[in-house]
């Protein structure tokens, strides 16, 4: 796994939603120059923080960590995932049955 992976996450959620370091810190009660840190990766952020931001953006500390690419840090994203997976399931099926 490339190492300081949540960086990129950090940031890229961040930029997401068109939010400046001061914001997320303000609303996480994370420091700002601590974010950026993260962000950078100068530093890596503890679990504490981990938690702290994937309960901000929404997301699951899994995908915060880089640990996978699926975002299903709410119900209406499984349900979304679940709906995927089986349109994919139902294409397969097809393929085999012409076989």
């Amino acid at each position: 796994m490339e190492k300081n992976i949540s960086k990129n996450r950090i940031r890229a959620l961040r930029e997401d939603r068109d939010l400046r370091q001061s914001d997320v810190a303000e609303a996480t009660g994370i420091d700002q120059r601590s974010l950026s840190n993260y962000e950078t990766g100068k530093t890596q952020p503890d679990a504490y923080v981990i938690i702290k931001l994937a309960e901000y953006f929404g997301v699951t500390t899994d995908y915060l960590l880089g640990l996978t690419d699926t975002d299903l840090g709410s119900s209406k994203k499984v349900a979304e995932e679940l709906e995927n997976i089986k349109k994919r399931l139902t294409e397969v099926q097809k393929f085999l049955n012409r076989s």
